[in-house]
């Protein structure tokens, strides 16, 4: 089968290797749609891995299945989560997936930008979710980093009626730009560095949506009937945008840290200034819980996040080099989905 291998950000190549043969309990899938995901293009992360398939953001039609596994067939569309919790360790039971052992171990094989991939055992029995007729297969490419939105979001507490920053509005901070609303957040302010996004977050539900440079929290308090921001989401890895959010918060509000810096990024924090009497809240959250997965579908399926809309190219498997660079880029382009049947 073709697959698209990481070399580094600007070195993907096409490449064959055998179809991946699945044991008893396990899944194959034929990958329709496969997303890029800013984290693809994290090389501090990736690249002394390589070479490897990347693709996590996934959907497709079950090819085969193996022995035992009852409640799949083949043809059924699905899509799928490549990182699983156990359920039944300290932190599942504790409400933290996403920090379990067992997730942090857990992957399909290859990856997402390939004509197929194998799903383990686990992954079948906790990260399949079959697609209603009505989910595309490219829409069903957004549960997983939708999933990532809602737990997110759930973790900082949003209550209707309070005033949320999304500072970066990539694919994520759209999602949470979307969601905030959905949530019935009052008021929705939006910053980036890049104009073709910002337009994009005032499509997408921002009452404000201004240059990062010209963003002061005196400009909030003056959108915002005098107040900073009840939830800060930190949707960039900028140590400035960092900043910007802790100098953005409202007493009693929180800051959601929601993307990876770069390697030994640390910033100094006033806790006088932050923490005494004023009971801020610093909070973050990585990845999304099964029950994120199967409530992402839900809200893709009631069209209530409209995903659809923010996809900008289509590209097949021998162009997923290109789709790197368009992300890395960030000029033009917001979602790029791979299709590797093309």
């Amino acid at each position: 089968m073709r697959v698209a291998m990481y070399y580094s950000n600007q070195d993907v190549r096409l490449e064959e290797m055998p179809v991946p043969q699945i044991g008893p309990g396990e899944v194959l899938m034929r990958v329709e749609a496969s997303g890029i995901c800013g984290t693809d293009l994290l090389e501090w992360y990736r690249r002394h891995k390589a070479p490897l398939v990347l693709g996590h953001e996934v959907a497709g039609v079950i090819a085969a299945v193996g022995k035992g596994v009852e409640h799949y067939k083949e043809g059924a569309r699905i899509c799928t989560a490549h990182h699983v919790p156990c359920n039944t360790c300290h932190y599942c039971l504790g409400g933290h997936h996403t920090v379990c052992d067992t997730l942090r171990q857990t992957n399909f094989d290859p990856g997402g930008f390939a004509e197929y991939v194998r799903l383990p055992r686990i992954n079948v029995e906790q990260g399949i979710f079959p697609l209603p007729d009505g989910v595309s297969f490219e829409e069903a490419t957004f549960v997983e980093p939708l999933a990532c939105v809602l737990r997110g979001q759930r973790l900082a507490h949003l209550q209707p009626g309070q005033t949320v920053l999304v500072i970066g509005s990539g694919v994520a901070g759209l999602l949470h730009i979307q969601l905030a609303r959905t949530s019935g957040a009052g008021y929705v302010i939006a910053t980036d560095i890049v104009d073709y996004r910002l337009e994009a977050a005032r499509r997408f539900g921002a009452d404000i949506a201004v240059h990062a440079k010209d963003y002061t929290p005196a400009s909030l308090r003056q959108a915002a009937d005098g107040r900073l921001a009840d939830l800060v989401v930190i949707c960039s890895g900028a140590t400035s945008a960092i900043n910007q959010g802790l100098e953005s918060v409202e007493r009693g509000g929180t800051v959601l840290f929601f993307a990876p810096t770069e390697p030994g990024v640390s910033v100094p924090i006033s806790v006088n200034d932050l923490f005494w009497r004023n009971e801020i809240t610093l909070t973050s959250s990585y990845g999304g819980s099964p029950g994120d997965y199967a409530a992402a579908l839900g809200l893709i399926q009631a069209g209530k996040i409209r995903v659809r809309a923010i996809i900008t190219h289509r590209l097949g498997l021998a162009e997923t080099g290109l789709g790197f660079q368009l992300v890395a880029r960030a000029q033009d382009s917001l979602k790029v989905i791979i299709e590797p049947q093309r």
